[in-house]
């Protein structure tokens, strides 16, 4: 009955989410108080009753009731709990009620929440939420059951696609989606406020937390998949440029761009239309992400479906939100005041700069990825955009973009001094130079790309400390320190990227028990190779012991490649040391005809700071959002009471 149940209140929800919308409508339209009072509970009871249904389908994987065809074709009752948990969005059906379970209790949060905006505009940002959240009821109740049946139930079922098998997959997932859904509520209240003619500062006030919370979870989830990629898949790259990595990433730019833009509104009143935009592309790439994901034109260990009728339901889906949304902007943009003014030299001015650039690298990024699924439609021939493209197109303006990060922060409101620009950058600019010599002197031959991004991280990370400057650190406010931290986690991030790239050494031989190689500053040796049994796996387990030069500390390392009766499948579960300065990573593969094992191994420098700076961009967005919320209750008008 669990089943059920779970599809019960997922068809009640669906239910709820129609008379929400058709009483929205109804209430914005004759500004009755009864109707717009209803809508709030309605969409309360909304989100509670697709959280049922999600527990309903958790507790199903947990005790593995395989009389369901997802239980059946997704678990197993050999797989650790964890993963029978983790399992449930491991699949195409139940992420996607993961999906429509944070779309519905985002828009119940919204109705507790929000109480900046005016009736109208609330309600209808609700009704927009409901609208979006019918269309993908629709997909899971017609296209996607989570809950379907099967009779007879098999003995055991497929298991979890052993990829999938990590403890990354019940964080990364969760995270992701909390970001994309958080870009619907960005998508809602930039509808609701245009069609009730209310952009303006209180409106950017009130979806400024929302952005801000999905554009951290965004940033988190891509963070943690990466490092998930990188220790997992065991070819030791953090990115590839896989179109689904790339799904995440667009949002994760255009939700960049709407941050700095929604600020800009929020505090200026400047950048009304362009703000607007920027939230109906920022949830549509979010679009765009699940279309390609679930469409099946993507053959990926990121990618869920393989059934082309359900990537048209969304390709279906995706035309009409963002065709209706563009069209009720086109409608609407006259009637949307331009705002204030600002001068070229001014803070508003290197915003727009940085949109410019974040929407220019969001064109390359998009482009790159769809250009070779529509040249395969239409010639049928498979073709292939990899890092060339993409390093060389979009690493010049993200370099671009960097600089105008480091020098907006300290640049004034409205007006400003071109030198007096120049002066207060000065000192980093400086120190970009002593920086550029020291690589040349230290490292010459370093690629171009590269050698700049460590001169940018340098300058970067010396520039985003400067609205600190002559500051009582004390009486900082907290957004400033969130501002400071993020832009100093970009110039982390970017140091490990440029010093992985240009110092990364790699070692690939075919070696024999007892034998030593050198990989980078290392000397490791195979000690021995040995069969282990895992929870629901065998393995082949080798040991390693690796020294830092002849007489250094010895380090063990031990990488498996393990076997998978359900499904059958094989994977290469690297071993990895964490050192000050970097990371050692070996992977083991099969021994050939000759008894020698295949042995690969990285040095690679720094390589942590990537994540290490991934982290602190969602923790400085994170401080931002706490000390925003802080202000504007501190500022809130006391309430009233009668």
């Amino acid at each position: 009955m669990i089943a059920e149940g779970g599809l019960a209140a997922l068809w009640l929800a669906a239910a709820l989410a129609a008379l929400q919308l058709v009483l929205g409508i109804m209430g914005v339209r004759s500004g009755r108080t009864d109707l717009l009072a209803a809508v709030r509970p309605v969409a309360v009871v909304q989100g509670v009753l697709t959280l049922i249904a999600f527990v309903a389908l958790i507790w199903l994987f947990v005790t593995v009731d395989l009389s369901v065809a997802l239980v059946a074709a997704n678990d197993a009752s050999t797989k650790p709990l964890l993963y029978k948990f983790a399992g449930t969005w491991g699949n195409h059906e139940g992420s996607m009620l993961m999906w429509v379970t944070i779309l519905g209790v985002a828009g119940g949060a919204v109705a507790i929440l929000e109480r900046r905006l005016n009736e109208r505009t609330l309600i209808a940002t609700l009704a927009a939420q409901a609208a979006i959240g019918l269309g993908f009821y629709a997909f899971l109740l017609f296209a996607s059951n989570p809950f379907a049946r099967l009779n007879p139930a098999p003995v055991e079922g497929q298991g979890l696609n052993p990829l999938l098998q990590d403890p990354g997959l019940a964080f990364h997932p969760p995270t992701l989606y909390l970001g994309y859904v958080g870009l619907s509520v960005a998508f809602s209240f930039a509808v609701g406020a245009l069609v009730t003619r209310d952009v303006g500062a209180a409106f950017a006030r009130a979806m400024r937390p929302w952005v801000l919370g999905a554009w951290i979870l965004l940033t988190l989830g891509i963070t943690a998949g990466s490092y998930w990629a990188y220790y997992e898949l065991g070819w030791g790259g953090w990115w590839f440029w896989d179109p689904v990595e790339n799904a995440s990433l667009m949002p994760w730019l255009a939700a960049t761009a709407l941050l700095h833009s929604v600020t800009v509104l929020a505090t200026r009143e400047g950048l009304r239309a362009w703000t607007v935009m920027l939230a109906v592309v920022a949830f549509s790439m979010s679009m765009v992400g699940t279309f390609l994901v679930r469409s099946g034109i993507l053959t990926s260990v990121h990618a869920f479906a393989v059934d082309p009728k359900r990537g048209t339901f969304i390709l279906a889906l995706l035309a009409i939100y963002i065709g209706g949304a563009l069209a009720l902007f086109g409608l609407r943009v006259g009637t949307v005041r331009e705002g204030s003014r600002f001068d070229a030299v001014s803070r508003e001015g290197s915003l727009v700069i940085n949109n410019l650039l974040l929407s220019a690298i969001l064109g390359i990024v998009l482009v790159g990825t769809l250009y070779p699924l529509i040249a395969e439609s239409v010639t049928g021939e498979k073709l292939s955009v990899g890092p060339p493209y993409f390093n060389s197109a979009a690493g010049p303006l993200a370099l671009i973009l960097v600089a105008v990060m480091a020098a907006g922060p300290v640049m004034r409101w409205r007006r400003d001094d071109l030198k007096a620009v120049a002066r207060r950058i000065a000192l980093p600019v400086l120190v970009a130079a002593l920086a550029l010599l020291a690589v040349i002197l230290l490292a010459p031959g370093i690629r171009i790309l590269p050698l700049l991004g460590l001169v940018a991280a340098a300058g970067v990370g010396l520039a985003s400390l400067a609205p600190l400057w002559k500051r009582n650190l004390r009486r900082t406010p907290l957004f400033i320190w969130g501002m400071v931290i993020s832009h100093l986690g970009i110039a982390v991030s970017m140091a490990g990227m440029a010093a992985e790239s240009a110092f990364t050494r790699e070692t690939l031989v075919a070696t024999q028990v007892g034998a030593t190689h050198k990989v980078g500053p290392y000397i490791v040796r195979l000690d021995d190779v040995q069969p282990i049994a895992g929870p629901n796996y065998t393995a082949i387990e080798a040991t390693i012991t690796a020294r830092r030069g002849e007489g250094g500390e010895p380090m063990i390392l031990k990488p498996e490649t393990r076997s998978f009766p359900s499904p059958q499948t094989e994977t290469n579960e690297a071993a990895i040391k964490t050192v000050l300065d970097g990371q050692l990573y070996i992977v083991v593969g099969k021994p050939d005809d000759q008894g020698r094992w295949q042995l690969r191994a990285w040095w690679k420098p720094f390589v942590t700071f990537i994540w290490l700076g991934g982290a602190l961009v969602a923790f400085g967005g994170f401080l931002a959002m706490v000390g925003r919320i802080r202000r504007e209750i501190r500022h809130a008008p006391p309430p009233e009471f009668i």
